[in-house]
């Protein structure tokens, strides 16, 4: 079966996974970009983005196995865009231009009914409206055996992690602080829910860590 994964998601050393104020100009709140500084200088990173240089060693290996063997994505709307509310038409197409980085269908939970978006690069948007449980049987139908990757963002991360449905989970904690924003893993008992460490490392920009959830194989 295919098993839920998380990957490269960053958070600060106060545990926030975003920073206040998400939106337009500061698509990962305040501060946000400081989470990730680990990832943007990787040769992972940046053949995404369709250059071929690029740092390797630790970071990038992490970075590297968050696209290995992924048939589907799933992310919570504020991952998509800053529109809030109703769509008032069809014109915001995600953050990354004409070809986003997935190139997999990418299911994205929503309030709100919106038709599929193809774009180029073989990625597809859906927008799921009957909630978490019911875009994990979509994206596993998709993914044809595939493992899915939730991309984010932090609350939707949680919705997974408290259904136990998470199998693998990867966290990079950056060296800085922001004081507000969108919390992690605030309130939740991660050992009673079956989650537990197999791996640690440590690098200059980032804490790498990698969690293993109740029915994971990666024990």
């Amino acid at each position: 079966m295919s098993r839920l994964r998380v990957h490269a998601f960053s958070i600060s050393v106060d545990g926030f996974g975003a920073g206040a104020d998400q939106g337009l100009d500061h698509p990962l709140g305040r501060g946000g970009e400081d989470l990730h500084q680990w990832v943007f200088p990787t040769r992972t990173f940046q053949r995404l983005y369709g250059k071929e240089d690029g740092t390797t060693g630790v970071d990038d290996d992490f970075a590297a196995r968050g696209f290995d063997n992924i048939g589907a994505w799933i992310l919570g709307r504020n991952m998509f865009g800053p529109v809030r509310g109703p769509w008032p038409d069809e014109s915001w197409k995600g953050w990354w231009g004409d070809e986003p980085p997935y190139h997999v269908p990418v299911f994205v939970l929503t309030h709100h009914e919106r038709p599929p978006l193809e774009m180029a690069g073989g990625t597809v948007f859906h927008f799921v409206t009957a909630g978490a449980e019911e875009a994990l049987r979509l994206a596993r139908e998709a993914a044809a055996g595939r493992d899915i990757r939730v991309g984010g963002g932090a609350a939707t991360i949680r919705q997974y992690l408290s259904a136990r449905l998470i199998d693998e989970m990867h966290l990079a904690i950056a060296p800085v602080l922001l004081g507000r924003g969108e919390h992690l893993l605030g309130g939740l008992d991660l050992p009673a829910l079956g989650y537990s460490v197999i791996k640690s490392a440590a690098t200059e920009k980032a804490y790498h860590l990698v969690l293993a959830g109740p029915a994971s194989d990666a024990r």
